[in-house]
């Protein structure tokens, strides 16, 4: 993709280091040997923030290696959204083969840490961008596509062995970051830091936390006419999932003719599209303008509650807390002009404009980079910052953006500028 920037917004990329890996379709990228050159790379006491995006749990995988392990396919929690048959049994165990990859290799970017003497005094932050690439979870706005794994670790600040029942949603990370950093943050981020969450004081009262996110998308796919997209906002609360689709006519997982691109090719998808029963419908067909689930007793999303009027109050309720939402934080989806943002022809021009924007608010960069295929990033500060991205290929304008403002404010407290 061409961006017109001179290098990856991410950084430096750090990938000459190679090892053998343990599948065919496991990257070759020593993740962990090319942080420790990224190390070499920084001046003594520098603060650094460094991003390591891995390929896996990506698509493909090595056809039953998860078997070949000594995994069981018995042993495998079939989601209720997916057929309980061998052949997605031991797909799933090839997908947790992978996560269990991309897990050991943060492991071995922690011992690195803490051999130099550094890992108390860096936050890390481990979480990924999207659910398992199967049949109705990733692109798709349902609970398992994104309630995502965050672990943070922070020696000194967080006091360990907690889990903190408040939401943080992505567009959290980059004010979270120029905090910890204790940089002012920027009055158009939306987001908001989860400092308080991390510190080793009681956990706030929840009138102190966040109980609600939103949630959405503008497109994960092409194959409709004119490549148009599939516009979805949510809004996720304690016990909610409100969703609303503003082209409930189009596809949600592309045409099934072209075999629906906006679901990633592996045997799971194959044998849903073969079958045609109740999980292709699951996964591609058509979905209603608006959609309510229960999440706290149906976290699988499969039943819709949104026409029972016995929840029509709670329904519009939420559509409403999420609609002013949108107006407050100016999300043009639920305006006149939202329609322009579903099609790719108009999108390719505005990668331009994304640029001209970020240069006109942003400074000098830092010191930064990205390891293997994917990112990872370390802030500024009184600490060091790791963000570990599990199957985060490096894209400029998805993944990065966040991170790119937060990084680039960093230039005035003494960061040096990227390779």
């Amino acid at each position: 993709m061409r961006t017109g920037w001179p290098h990856n917004p991410a950084g430096k990329s750090f990938d000459s280091a190679k090892l053998k890996p343990p599948t065919t379709a496991t990257s070759v990228n020593d993740y962990a040997a090319n942080f420790a050159q990224f190390l070499k790379t920084r001046k003594s006491g520098q603060p650094f923030c460094f991003w390591i995006g891995t390929q896996e749990p990506h698509r493909s995988y090595e056809r039953d290696s998860g078997v070949r392990a000594g995994r069981d396919p018995a042993s495998v929690p079939v989601p209720a959204y997916l057929p309980d048959n061998e052949i997605v049994r031991k797909d799933l165990l090839d997908y947790a083969l992978e996560v269990e990859w991309a897990d050991a290799q943060a492991g071995k970017a922690l011992a690195l840490l803490e051999a130099a003497g550094e890992l108390d005094d860096t936050l890390v932050v481990m979480t990924s961008d999207n659910g398992m690439p199967f049949p109705r979870v990733k692109g798709q706005i349902v609970e398992d596509d994104f309630h995502l794994p965050l672990a943070i670790r922070w020696g000194k600040i967080a006091q360990p062995g907690r889990a903190v029942d408040a939401f943080v949603n992505f567009r959290d990370f980059a004010p979270t970051f120029l905090s910890a950093a204790g940089v002012p943050v920027p009055a158009a981020m939306s987001g908001h830091s989860f400092l308080a969450a991390l510190a080793d004081a009681p956990t706030p009262a929840p009138e102190a936390q966040s109980f609600a996110t939103l949630v959405g998308k503008e497109r994960h796919d092409v194959g409709r006419p004119y490549d148009a997209g599939y516009p979805v906002r949510a809004i996720r609360t304690e016990q909610w999932l409100y969703v609303h689709n503003y082209a409930p006519e189009r596809w949600p997982a592309g045409n099934p003719r072209r075999v629906s691109t906006n679901v990633d090719a592996g045997r799971p998808k194959d044998w849903v599209v073969a079958h045609r029963d109740r999980f292709f419908d699951l996964a591609f067909g058509k979905r209603p303008e608006e959609s309510l689930y229960r999440i706290d007793t149906d976290p699988a999303c499969l039943v819709d509650r949104a026409r029972e009027p016995d929840v029509a109050a709670t329904l519009a309720a939420l559509r409403s807390r999420m609609e002013a939402q949108l107006r407050e934080k100016r999300i043009p989806a639920c305006s006149a002009f939202g329609e322009i943002f579903g099609h790719l022809s108009l999108l390719r021009s505005a990668h331009a404009c994304l640029r001209h924007l970020v240069a006109a608010q942003t400074g000098p960069a830092g010191a930064g980079g990205h390891a293997g295929a994917k990112k990872r990033r370390r802030l500024a500060g009184s600490g060091r910052f790791v963000v570990v991205g599990m199957g985060r290929a490096a894209d400029p304008v998805h993944a990065a953006a966040p991170a790119i403002l937060a990084q680039e404010r960093l230039h005035e407290i003494g960061c040096s500028r990227w390779a």
